[in-house]
Order: structure tokens, then sequence, then C-alpha cells
């Protein structure tokens, strides 16, 4: 029998890894001892959360980051032809979406290895499901631009696929750059378009709303350093 690989969520935050999961997380990490990791500081610092129990010298730690070759990941699945599971994990919420964790993924199917997804928290899930928007279509577009005019034109796109579609747009900015990019939302999208913003979602700090950009004008969250969704959404 050959190995799987578990896609093992992790928390969006500093807070009770089962308060936001099922036990069925904490048992499978209690089985296996290979874990792919984008930080390994924090791949360990979550085991030992979760599993405290667990040894962590008998850990075996693959890293998928910047530096990661590929000649090297796609070894990382090999030991599941002697029957040894392999588990993903992000560094936060599910992972493989807007992640790096996806090319794993694929290899798996590659080489006919079992894939479990592991149910946890979604940040853009969770954002959709409040926001009060389309959750029948609806699309993540990752980053916008960093450059001002092409990220001010690329809302204006979204905007338009909205209402062209009836489909939601969601994207997430890095924490840091939040506020500006609430800043040109506010003065790009048109009054009557429905902005969502979710923060620190399952957080002691969660943030979640949804109104008209109009009606954003007298409002302005402090989103600096916050994890945040963003999700628009034109009415024809």
């Amino acid at each position: 029998m050959k190995g799987k690989l578990y896609l093992i969520p992790t928390t969006l935050g500093d807070n009770e890894p089962l308060e936001v999961m099922p036990i069925s997380v904490k048992k499978v990490i209690e089985e296996i001892d290979y874990f792919i990791v984008e930080n390994e500081k924090t791949a360990r610092r979550f085991i030992k959360k979760i599993t405290p129990k667990k040894s962590q010298s008998s850990l075996t730690i693959m890293l998928l980051d910047k530096y990661a070759e590929e000649l090297e990941t796609n070894a990382y699945l090999d030991v599941c032809s002697e029957g040894i599971s392999v588990g993903l994990l992000s560094e936060a919420g599910v992972p493989a979406v807007a992640d790096p964790g996806a090319t794993i993924v694929k290899l798996a199917h590659d080489k006919d290895i079992q894939v479990v997804p592991l149910v946890g928290p979604s940040s853009i899930l969770m954002a959709m499901m409040s926001s009060g928007m389309n959750g029948q279509s609806f699309a993540f577009n990752g980053y916008l631009p960093i450059d001002k005019s092409e990220r001010k034109k690329a809302i204006k796109e979204l905007e338009k696929l909205s209402k062209d579609k009836d489909q939601s747009q969601i994207f997430i900015e890095t924490p840091y750059r939040n506020e500006k990019l609430l800043t040109d939302l506010k003065a790009t999208l048109t009054p009557t378009t429905n902005l969502c913003v979710a923060a620190d979602i399952t957080l002691s700090t969660e943030y979640i709303k949804t109104k008209e950009v109009r009606a954003w004008k007298s409002e302005h969250p402090d989103l600096h350093k916050r994890p945040a969704i963003f999700i628009i959404h034109k009415e024809h």
C-alpha cells in the first residue's frame, strides 16, 4: 500500500487549533512524521501545539519555500512508495489555496498517490460565506498589482466583470498594504458597488462588514498588518 498525502490545515492566527478544526486533524498529525512545510519554525510550533506529546526529533521536515529547487521537491513524495504518508502544511488556513502547496498536490496526482484533504479554516471561503454576496458564482483573484495606476485599472476591470457575470470577485493584499488598498477601493469603485472587508477571521478581533462603497466613505477600519479578504459585487 502506498502512503497518502494529507492536506493539513492550520489556524488563521494565534488561537487554539481544536477551536477551529476537528479532532481528525490532530489524529492524522499524531500518526505521521513526514511533513512538507513553508516555514520549519512555525510548522513545528503548530505541530507541538496540536500534539504536545509528539516527539519533535522524530519529524522529517521538507521545505517548500521560494528557495526550494524543483529537482528536490519532486522527490518529496518518494517515501509514499514505501507506505509512508506525508502531511502538507500551510502557513495559515488550508494548503494549496492561495498557497504554494498546489505543486505538491499535482505531483501526488501524477504519481497516483491518494490525496486526502482535511477540514479546516479557509479565510477565502469563510469571508465569502459571511459577505452576503453571490455564493453561486464567485472568483478568487489573488493579489492585485502593486503599481497604483495598474491597481486602479484592475479594480475597475473586476468591477465590470462582477456586473457582467453577476459574479462576486475576491482578492487579498499583503497585510501591511491593506490600508492603501481600502483607500483605492473607496476612491475607484462606483458608489453603489458592494464591498466586503473581512479581517482576522476566526480570531477574537474578527471584523466582517459588507456595505455599498458610498457607505464606506465614513468608515475606515484599522487593517494594518491584519490578514484581510476583500470582496466586491456590482449589481446589474
